[in-house]
């Protein structure tokens, strides 16, 4: 069995510029083979983030909403259009090499949501992928957004999984670009709050079974600057 390796940090609450610039410099990294594929788990204070296809009227929320709810506004390069990250949410980035692995993004998208249902059926919660929109679903409420980059088959930005998130503040975006459709929560579905570090152990191992890592290491994120 081909050895799989891959190393995971817990950021905790990190600032989205801070965490993309990690992003980019981990990814120069892989791209260099210098080191092994990488999983980050994370959540951000509130955020806004505006996708390479999104159309800026999804971002309804005023200046005075922005400012007066501490909402910080990025465009960036990954796929999709607007979503909203915040405490409460935990969001996932690998940066694996798909050479070795499947090189098929779509592929790689539906791995994604699988990590995420599966982690949802742990509770009992039964979701399903709809087929005009990435992402997770319960019905038609979405509990997880995916978006991407993907370059010389290695992968950047990921997901974002509602767990004990603010909804509320969805409301100054349409998420995704899609009007018709609600958000939800593992809170808001089970009625009650969850620990966020059990959530990611569930999905680190979830992420690791899905796409046949054997071996995992553990890295802080001090040692992470040091090393990018």
């Amino acid at each position: 069995m081909e050895k799989r390796h891959l190393t995971y940090c817990d950021l905790g609450l990190i600032d989205y510029q801070d965490a993309w610039n990690l992003q980019k410099d981990i990814f120069e990294l892989r791209s260099k083979n210098e080191i092994s594929d990488t999983f980050l788990l994370l959540e951000h204070p509130n955020t806004y983030t505006l996708g390479k296809v999104a159309h800026k009227s999804n971002l309804i929320g005023s200046n005075e909403y922005l400012e007066q709810n501490q909402i910080s506004v990025y465009d960036i390069d990954r796929g999709g259009d607007i979503t909203y990250h915040g405490p409460g949410q935990i969001v996932g980035y690998p940066i694996i090499d798909l050479n070795n692995w499947i090189r098929d993004t779509h592929k790689y998208l539906r791995a994604l949501e699988e990590v995420l249902i599966i982690t949802c059926k742990h509770f009992n919660l039964t979701c399903t992928r709809n087929p005009l929109h990435t992402g997770v679903w319960i019905e038609n409420r979405k509990i997880a957004a995916i978006g991407i980059k993907v370059s010389r088959w290695i992968t950047m930005h990921g997901f974002a999984f509602n767990v004990n998130t603010n909804l509320s503040l969805f409301q100054g975006i349409i998420p995704c670009g899609i009007a018709d459709k609600e958000v939800t929560s593992l809170q808001k579905e089970l009625g009650q709050e969850f620990d966020i570090l059990q959530i990611k152990e569930l999905l680190l191992e979830n992420f690791a079974n899905i796409f046949n890592y054997n071996s995992l290491s553990e890295i802080s994120i001090d040692s992470l600057k040091i090393v990018s």
